[in-house]
């Protein structure tokens, strides 16, 4: 079992990374994923990738419950929006730019309404 969560952990950190760089790729549930993995399977996994300096904290955080800076969360927006904007001039299919609408609905309310915004403390 060991195995087969690790090599799933693997491929959703792949797929997470390359989020980053395709629009209709998603970033976050991969990374949560193959957290929720390498939790159950390998702890030295898990701690490498929540330790990671590009997105460890922000897994941290939301792992922990703390959610997303209000920032982050505009930040994720602009740049999910703008890519699926470009998506759907790209393209000629209307169920495509049914579909892309749908998705960017769908992170939009899960992001705004379930996600929570992380209070940053003024020190």
């Amino acid at each position: 079992m060991k195995i087969i969560l690790n090599t799933i952990g693997v491929l959703a950190v792949i797929l997470g990374v390359l989020g980053i760089f395709l629009p209709l790729l998603p970033t976050t549930p991969f990374l949560l994923l193959a957290s929720a993995c390498f939790a159950r399977a390998s702890p030295r996994l898990h701690n490498w990738l929540q330790t990671n300096r590009v997105f460890g904290k922000y897994l941290r955080d939301y792992e922990n419950g703390r959610g997303i800076p209000l920032r982050g969360k505009i930040w994720v927006l602009i740049f999910m929006w703008g890519s699926m904007s470009y998506s759907i001039w790209r393209t000629d299919h209307l169920w495509v730019r049914l579909l892309v609408v749908l998705i960017g609905a769908g992170v939009t309310i899960y992001l705004t309404r379930f996600v929570p915004t992380m209070r940053i403390e003024k020190k």
